[in-house]
């Protein structure tokens, strides 16, 4: 057993699952140009936010007639302003396969009480997606932000579909190619895969969306805060960078800023290309150490962001109580910060994969981490 502490550690030891690490080139000095103390209604600020909807469009290939809006209360905020604002016109089916899908079936059976189908996957594993009934509106996760697993692709879904498909892609978007002809309402954070500042979320919607929201309305009240439409007809102006409340304009000048990056390291392919040299880097170190292991079912669904692990060592009574200690250390050695895994996940380690960590400092990181299994499991020998 070899306790020695390896001697490189990783240049940002930040791999959070969000908020994420900043992209590489970020430094304060990127903000320096944003329009603060200034009305977001302003030319300025309209500017500003119609440049991050529509850099959003360009850099995930939306199609031009989709909607885009930026919204409150992050991605939770768009997802939940979706939900009620679009469904209750059909019976729906909810897929659940980890913590954030299960809020959204908390919110469709418990609050809006609708005629609500549910689907539920273990930790690690997804839902047969083709055993729905896609003329009931669907909701999902395209990745599992806490339990590291992900959707291969959108074969299931039917180009014929009579419902609306509901996808918080959150921990996808920016790193996984997303087929926009299968998603009507798409909602995101660039607090994820961008790196940006937290409090803001990304609705993005179809023209089936579109035509929902002004041909259907919901027998619930709705707060200001969530109306999408007046008069029977879209708020074009949501979509266009008049937001709904008032946005920081610093967080919009800090994901322009991510959206430059994104350009200049070569756009999405570029980004998924990121993503993945560093999940293959984690997979390859869990190949080669029997005592850990994905929590992914299998390597078809298993996410290139959120990836989550397990520790297998048969000398590990307490999993959760080791997990802890593993996480602890590494932060107390500065090797990795924020691993822990989801509290309502499976007890285990997260580690972030998103385009904006570096590969090298997934490498650096690694050799940590075996580190501080052997010293846990040295600790336990000494307690026994």
């Amino acid at each position: 057993m070899d306790t020695t502490k390896p001697a490189t550690r990783p240049d940002n030891p930040r791999f959070s699952s969000g908020p994420c690490a900043k992209p590489p080139t970020w430094t304060p000095a990127a903000l320096a140009d944003a329009p603060l103390g200034r009305s977001h209604r302003a030319s300025v600020g309209k500017a500003r936010l119609k440049a991050a909807i529509e850099g959003t469009r360009e850099i995930l290939g939306i199609p031009a007639d989709y909607r885009i809006g930026i919204v409150p209360a992050s991605d939770t905020g768009a997802f939940e302003m979706a939900m009620w604002t679009m469904l209750g016109e059909r019976p729906v089916e909810m897929v659940a396969w980890e913590s954030f899908g299960a809020g959204w079936v908390t919110d469709a059976v418990k609050q809006l009480k609708l005629d609500a189908r549910v689907h539920e996957a273990a930790y690690g594993e997804i839902v047969d997606m083709a055993s729905l009934d896609y003329d009931r509106d669907v909701c999902f996760t395209w990745n599992g932000t806490t339990s590291g697993v992900r959707m291969p692709d959108g074969g299931a879904i039917p180009a014929d579909r009579g419902g609306l498909t509901l996808c918080d892609a959150t921990s996808a978007a920016f790193a996984m190619e997303l087929p926009w002809d299968k998603l009507d309402v798409t909602t995101f954070s660039w607090q994820k895969v961008m790196g940006g500042e937290a409090a803001h979320g990304v609705l993005i919607l179809s023209p089936r969306a579109v035509a929902r929201l002004e041909s259907y309305t919901p027998p619930w009240p709705l707060p200001k805060i969530f109306r999408l439409t007046k008069g029977g007809k879209l708020i074009e102006g949501i979509f266009a960078g008049e937001t709904i409340n008032t946005p920081s304009m610093l967080c919009v000048e800090d994901y322009l800023f991510a959206l430059d990056w994104a350009r200049e390291i070569g756009g999405l392919p570029a980004l998924i290309a990121r993503s993945e040299a560093n999940a293959a880097a984690v997979a390859r170190f869990v190949d080669a150490h029997g005592w850990i292991a994905p929590l992914a079912a299998s390597p078809e669904i298993a996410s290139t962001t959120s990836v989550c692990l397990k520790f297998t060592d048969p000398r590990i009574t307490d999993r959760a109580a080791f997990a802890k200690a593993v996480a602890k250390r590494l932060e107390a050695e500065g090797a990795a910060l924020d691993v822990g895994g989801y509290r309502d996940a499976p007890p285990g380690l997260r580690i972030w994969c998103g385009a904006t960590v570096e590969t090298a400092d997934i490498e650096a990181m690694l050799p940590w981490l075996a580190w501080a299994f052997e010293a846990e499991i040295a600790a336990l020998a000494e307690a026994a």
